[in-house]
């Protein structure tokens, strides 16, 4: 464990307090995803931080992070994790580590809801950076 030897020389500011209802969803790669905490809002500088809602049906296409590893945990549902090709489950309760450079694909196959925290860190770069798609976003595939 890393601790502070010193304390700051300067007073440390914490961000603001970020309710999900209060930032916009992102679905270019499908689902409902709100990256809450993040340099943008909240200054945050080693990483960011959101919630993924998936409903039956619906996907985040396969991606992978050049720079960040993932921890993605399922609050609540039953979905489709594919890590570099290899198929599991991924149910209520439970999270998985993703490595940098790992291709994933989420997939909601069951009849109900599914919803997620993730974090993903160090940060990339620049914002553009962070993510490489492998397949069309679910826009381009006819999804809504």
């Amino acid at each position: 464990m890393t601790t502070i030897q010193h304390a700051p020389s300067a007073k440390v500011r914490c961000g603001p307090t970020v309710h999900r209802a209060d930032t916009p969803p992102n679905r270019r790669r499908g689902g409902d995803i709100r990256v809450l905490l993040s340099p943008a809002s909240v200054g945050s500088t080693a990483g960011f931080m959101g919630t993924l809602t998936l409903e039956p049906g619906e996907v985040v296409t396969e991606h992978w992070h050049p720079y960040s590893e993932e921890f993605l945990y399922c609050q609540e549902g039953d979905v489709l994790v594919t890590l570099d090709g290899e198929e599991r489950r991924l149910t209520s309760e439970s999270a998985v580590h993703i490595p940098i450079g790992v291709k994933h694909r989420i997939v909601n196959d069951s009849a109900t809801t599914a919803t997620f925290v993730f974090l993903c860190g160090p940060l990339a770069p620049r914002p553009e950076l962070g993510h490489v798609d492998t397949e069309p976003s679910p826009g381009s595939m006819g999804v809504q």
